[in-house]
């Protein structure tokens, strides 16, 4: 197949175009760092000619620095896709797979002793301010037992970040309808590796943490460290987009599948296996927030193994000692993110 990759010369991107190159596909690289703007319809319309497939990975990615970068990541994500896949449907272009987010869920999977299966609300400044970052039962106030979530799982987006990745979906799936297309979105949980960009607001935690011990400094963990993530290699990311590519979906349809290594681990464990492996500093637990970010949020991917035969490879301790020791790279160009805001998120501090 001839592939187009949007964001072709992004950290997952990157890894992407290498995949299906080592399968034997013609990977086409668009991106911004490029020139190459999704927002511009000539632009697409040229680069999808002749192609078969789209791998779409282009995005403006992370929680951002406060809600004055909404408009910024609604024309990025939404509306680059909306171009995106208006020059699909012009020119025929039938298949296409998505870099979708396990954020759409908002927070995960949650069991009270009591009542069962629940949703807890979003959480209080109140409560965050005190250090209490457990979310509890919203019926009565009980302690949770977080739990993976599946696909079928009602999605709850808490973030700008989240909702475009859910209107993304949206779109893909309005698209396959109408043109009877093949749509897979893989719900991405918490991609690290080689190639990450450093110092940058809008990058993954793995990469703040591995930025600081690059300059000799502590890992800072927020809240008390216990939020449970997957952390999955770039490499396995890779792999499941290649195996999507392969594999389709039926006509007229989108396929969602999360896609996770299947370990959970909590981000402090993750600070800690990054600062051994690395060679310290010790990280540093700071009680600090982040109003928009959810507790836990681990989800269950037999799906992808089960339809697609993909599996990850990369172990977390493997994955943690070849991430502390591989160079990141140069923050993206200020032309791919938007200025910082000048009103800081509330934090708290011991």
């Amino acid at each position: 197949m001839r592939v187009l990759v949007t964001g072709g010369a992004g950290f997952i991107g990157g890894r992407v175009v290498e995949a299906l190159r080592a399968r034997g596909h013609e990977a086409v690289v668009f991106d911004l760092r490029h020139g190459d703007d999704v927002r511009d319809a000539p632009a697409v319309a040229a680069a999808l000619d002749g192609v078969d497939a789209v791998c779409h990975q282009a995005a403006m990615v992370g929680l951002g620095t406060g809600f004055g970068d909404a408009v910024e990541y609604v024309s990025r994500n939404d509306l680059g896709t909306a171009v995106l896949l208006a020059g699909m449907a012009d020119a025929g272009v039938r298949r296409l797979v998505l870099a979708g987010s396990m954020v759409v869920y908002g927070e995960g999977r949650y069991a009270c002793g009591r009542h069962g299966v629940v949703r807890p609300g979003p959480r209080a400044v109140a409560d965050l301010e005190a250090g209490r970052f457990e979310p509890r039962c919203p019926r009565c106030g009980e302690e949770l037992a977080p739990g993976v979530v599946g696909e079928d799982a009602p999605v709850d987006p808490r973030n700008v970040y989240a909702t475009t990745k859910l209107a993304q979906e949206h779109l893909a799936a309005a698209w396959a309808r109408s043109v009877g297309g093949t749509a897979v979105s893989l719900r991405y949980h918490n991609v690290y590796g080689p190639g990450m960009p450093r110092d940058t607001p809008y990058a993954g935690v793995a990469s703040f943490f591995r930025s600081a011990l690059a300059r000799g400094e502590a890992p800072r963990v927020f809240e008390d460290g216990g939020q449970r993530r997957d952390f999955i290699h770039v490499s396995d990311v890779a792999a499941a987009n290649v195996a999507a590519l392969e594999a389709g979906s039926p006509d007229g349809s989108l396929a969602v599948y999360n896609t996770g290594s299947g370990q959970v681990r909590t981000v402090g464990e993750m600070a800690w296996a990054l600062a051994e492996a690395y060679g310290g500093p010790d990280p540093v637990v700071t009680g600090e927030y982040r109003l928009g970010d959810v507790r836990h949020i681990t989800a269950d991917s037999a799906r992808l193994r089960a339809e697609l035969g993909w599996r990850a490879e990369t172990g977390f301790a493997d994955g943690m000692r070849e991430f502390a020791r591989a160079p990141l790279s140069p923050a993206p160009h200020p032309a791919t993110v938007p200025p910082q805001s000048p009103r800081p998120t509330p934090t708290r501090t011991p």
